[in-house]
């Protein structure tokens, strides 16, 4: 590992214990999330699937997994997350309609068989993980001609808490998060045919900056860098980051960016798997176009 993977290399257990702890009070601040978790189950609709297994990596509240449970209600539905307090409180989203299974796992090792899941679906998960493990255990799992779903984020998201960091010391304080394209090139090495992708940007507006810190806090969003200062921030310096953060204020409100990477991809039939391409970016009226073209066998 190179000095900039190394000082950008995510802290595992730090994350699992973060997102364990946010669990209770996390819908309430998950206004991105759900944002997202709602255009990403809308994008499902460009598909004439009929999954038998559908998974949901990374499934948080279990929101997700009750959106799909009522799209495919003659599927089984498995929420897998990592942090048990996210699965013990997804428990409340089930109903005797909609019950899904909860498995406490890291989706870097499913305890799943292979091929056999249709359709993962993945909203924000990847972020906090390593991409390249996560992706080889999708294709592992998913069958041919199988369905992956999912979200990220692009490396301008939080850019106004990034520079005004850079403006008090050399730390890292935000998390690096992973360009589209390279993305795109890691689901073509994990095995995936010719991956769709696409970028849109949301801001979030806040009243000062202890508003959008409380916010990633309450998600569980926090610095998970190796490179991270350990201990508590003095003051000063969350004063100093929080006067050059000013220069971003607009209309009387702090903006926070956050770009979102939407992609899709497909597990090709056995005969053609693992081709080897690069990634496909496209707009999203393209994206419309092609997957309303697709069928499964």
């Amino acid at each position: 590992m190179d000095d900039e993977s190394a000082r950008f290399a995510l802290d595992t257990a730090w994350v699992r214990r973060s997102f364990d702890r946010a669990a209770v009070g996390y819908d309430a601040a998950a206004v991105l999330q759900t944002a997202v978790r709602e255009q990403l189950l809308e994008r499902l609709q460009l598909t004439a699937l009929t999954p038998r297994v559908v998974l949901d990596a990374g499934a948080g509240t279990g929101h997700a997994c009750a959106g799909l449970k009522r799209r495919y209600p003659r599927a089984r539905v498995l929420a897998v997350d990592s942090a048990l307090g996210m699965l013990r409180t997804a428990e409340r989203q089930q109903s005797w309609r909609r019950r899904f299974d909860r498995i406490h796992a890291d989706a870097e090792r499913l305890p799943l068989r292979d091929a056999s899941v249709d359709l993962i679906f993945s909203n924000l998960l990847l972020p906090w993980c390593d991409p390249e493990r996560v992706f080889a255990e999708f294709r592992r799992v998913l069958t041919p001609h199988g369905l992956l779903t999912c979200s990220s984020l692009g490396p301008d998201t939080l850019r106004e808490l990034r520079i005004s960091w850079s403006r008090v010391d050399e730390h890292s304080h935000v998390n690096q998060f992973i360009d589209m394209h390279d993305l795109g090139d890691a689901l073509v090495r994990a095995g995936f045919a010719a991956p769709v992708l696409d970028v849109e940007r949301y801001t979030l507006k806040y009243r000062d900056v202890r508003g959008l810190a409380a916010d990633l806090k309450a998600i569980g969003a926090r610095n998970f860098t190796a490179a991270r200062r350990r201990g508590l921030t003095s003051r000063s310096k969350f004063l100093g980051m929080q006067d050059a953060y000013e220069v971003f204020r607009e209309d009387g409100l702090l903006p926070a960016t956050y770009e979102v990477v939407f992609g899709q991809a497909w597990v090709p039939a056995e005969s053609s798997a693992r081709r080897s391409g690069g990634a496909a970016s496209i707009s999203l009226a393209d994206l419309r176009r092609q997957l309303s073209g697709r069928r499964t066998p």
